[in-house]
Order: C-alpha cells, then structure tokens, then sequence
C-alpha cells in the first residue's frame, strides 16, 4: 500500500517545514504541505475531505502543528479511518526522523511512537543543558 505524509498548518508553517526537510534530507513526492487560510475563501473543511478522498487507497499520515487547533480538528473527523494517522507538533527533527524510515517499515504505529519520544530529547534549553554539561565535566 502506498504511504503519504501531510504537512497541515495555519499560515506557511507547513510549505516551509517541507522546504527545511528538502534542504536535509532532498524531496520525497510522498510527502506534501497544505498551508492552511492563506486567502480569505479558505475552506478547511472541503480542503480537507478533498485530500481525504484524493488519498482513501493509502496508508496517510497528517502531522499538524497545533493540537487542539482548527486544523487537527478538521482531520480528527477522520481518525477512526484505517490507514490513518493524526499527530500534532509538527517539528523538524520528528520529520526529519520519521521521513527516513516511513518508507522501509511495515510497522507505521510503532515507527510514529518511536519517532515521538526519541524527538522529544530534541527539544532543549540550551542554557541548563550547557550549563549542566560544564557542571559534569569539572566533577
């Protein structure tokens, strides 16, 4: 079964996370962006069934960037479908993490949790860890 992944953002989140991606790791046409009320007759709602539809025969997986936010709630009508997959906090190193090895795994579910708790450790205050690191080596 074919794989996609959907880049959903309000504003121009989620064509410029793809953008950053493409610099990393180079285009893969399986994954796209959908930069969401970038004109006044925006409609997420048919935007959103249309993209549902154009991919009802393969294994999807929409990473949104806010939970909670309009446009994972538009998605979220969709989450009992099979071969769906929703995840909020869209961010480089999960995509980047993810992208590698969506292709090459028959185990989407475990590969998405995976990719969720290694890319957490990503996310840092520099100052602490830098200061914690200091800290350790003159111990």
């Amino acid at each position: 079964m074919d794989r996609k992944i959907i880049l959903a953002s309000h504003g121009k989140f989620a064509s410029g996370i793809l953008s950053s991606l493409e610099l990393i790791c180079g285009k893969n046409e399986a994954i796209s962006a959908l930069d969401c009320y970038m004109t006044e007759n925006f409609d997420l709602k048919q935007t959103v069934d249309q993209l549902m539809a154009e991919n009802a025969e393969k294994e999807l997986i929409v990473i949104t960037d806010l939970f909670g936010g309009s446009v994972n709630n538009e998605f979220l009508r969709y989450i009992k479908q099979s071969n769906f997959y929703l995840i909020a906090g869209l961010n480089l190193p999960f995509l980047i993490e993810l992208s590698a090895q969506f292709a090459n795994t028959d185990r989407i579910v475990e590969l998405i949790t995976q990719t969720l708790n290694s890319s957490k450790e990503t996310i840092q205050f520099c100052n602490e860890s830098f200061n914690k690191e200091i800290e350790e080596e003159e111990f």
